[in-house]
């Protein structure tokens, strides 16, 4: 029933594109990491026939604008070689992690607001382990395919889940920059790795930041640098991450060896604890009293098997970048379309797209 409409329409268009068929049909749609890569060249070249222009290699470093009488317009955007691209709408895409972009729409006196978001750690487990306890004694049966999961509780009034679970998968690094460390997970298609991984992350409002003294606007983007640059200096200082068996973790210890790991840079055995201090906000406490949780729902989940690697920090913005409800533009810069996950209007794949269908479609209206 999920797959109606606009839901559908960004399904069938992934698909006619090269996705997978399967994720028309799937209840959960998995295209896989090596097939995106094609689907997105696809979709590029079929842009480029019909005159879309690309500019690679092209960073925007400011925003035109023009004064009319009171209004203030977009006018087009200046790249770092200094070229100038005039345009009188301009639509911001630029996903979560685009930290320079936020700080240039601050200088432009665009309105941001903070926005709840979630951060803490990913959790791998052999995916034989998975599979046992999600199938039973059915585990090893050759028709199953590795088993998923997905888990939620609430701790003190926040929600404690799993995040982008990952069945046969790997732990891969995602840094932005230089003295931060960043994890995510990706599955293939053919989901077959010997490893299970999921975000476990600690949903985070505005409120308990301000309170722990990150202010501002850009407060959660000062979180997540704390918390960043602690997983990089606990996993030495490389792309090496810091990691702790689920068992250490909830004894409140650091763990002396951890178990071998999909992520390929290596992990460090020590205390994620130290790691999560760094928000000055009561994560690993949180995180241990869901992981308990978990256990008894899934015997095994929170096993010496299990290791906490951090930091998964990049759920979503911790801002969004406000706009008109209707014309979708801001409310300071007209012609300037915040859009997608970039601007803490969509939260995943398929939603970026919906976003990105109602801003198109609301140029168009300006332009008619």
């Amino acid at each position: 029933s999920h797959k109606r409409g606009p839901v559908r329409d960004v399904i069938e268009t992934l698909a006619l594109h090269g996705a997978p068929e399967a994720i028309l049909t799937d209840a959960r749609p998995h295209i896989g990491s090596n097939h995106l890569p094609r689907v997105i060249t696809t979709m590029r070249e079929r842009l480029a026939a019909a005159g879309t222009v690309f500019e690679f290699e092209s960073k925007v470093v400011e925003l035109l604008v023009m004064r009319a009488g009171e209004e203030r317009r977009i006018a087009g955007v200046r790249l770092e070689d200094g070229r100038e691209l005039l345009a009188s709408h301009v639509v911001l895409a630029t996903g979560h992690s685009a930290r320079d972009v936020f700080e240039m729409l601050l200088r432009h006196e665009v309105p941001l607001t903070p926005r709840g978001f979630a951060l803490g750690v990913r959790i791998e487990h052999p995916q034989q382990l998975v599979n046992e306890i999600q199938y039973g004694r059915h585990a090893s049966h050759p028709r199953l395919p590795n088993a998923a999961y997905r888990v939620v509780t609430r701790v003190d009034a926040r929600g404690v889940f799993s995040f982008c679970m990952c069945p046969g998968g790997w732990i891969v690094p995602a840094s932005t920059e230089v003295d931060g460390l960043v994890l995510n997970g990706m599955s293939l298609s053919r989901r077959d790795s010997p490893y299970a991984n999921s975000g476990l992350v600690v949903s985070i409002e505005p409120g308990d930041w301000e309170r722990a003294g990150f202010e501002g606007p850009l407060g959660g983007v000062a979180l997540q640098r704390a918390v960043e640059h602690a997983a990089w200096t606990a996993g030495g200082g490389s792309l090496v991450a810091p990691a702790t068996r689920a068992t250490d973790f909830l004894a409140g210890r650091a763990s002396a060896t951890v178990p071998e790991s999909s992520y390929v840079p290596g992990l460090a055995a020590t205390d994620v604890r130290d790691v999560l201090r760094a928000s000055r906000l009561p994560l690993a406490d949180k995180l241990a009293q869901a992981l308990r949780v978990f256990d008894r729902r899934m015997p095994g989940y929170a096993s010496s098997d299990a290791v906490l690697v951090a930091a998964e920090s990049r759920t979503s913005a911790p801002l969004q970048v406000l706009r008109h409800a209707e014309r979708l533009d801001s409310p300071t810069l007209s012609g300037l379309y915040p859009c997608g996950e970039g601007a803490g209007w969509a939260g995943g794949i398929v939603s970026a797209a919906l976003d990105g269908i109602r801003v198109a479609e609301a140029i168009a209206a300006m332009l008619r």
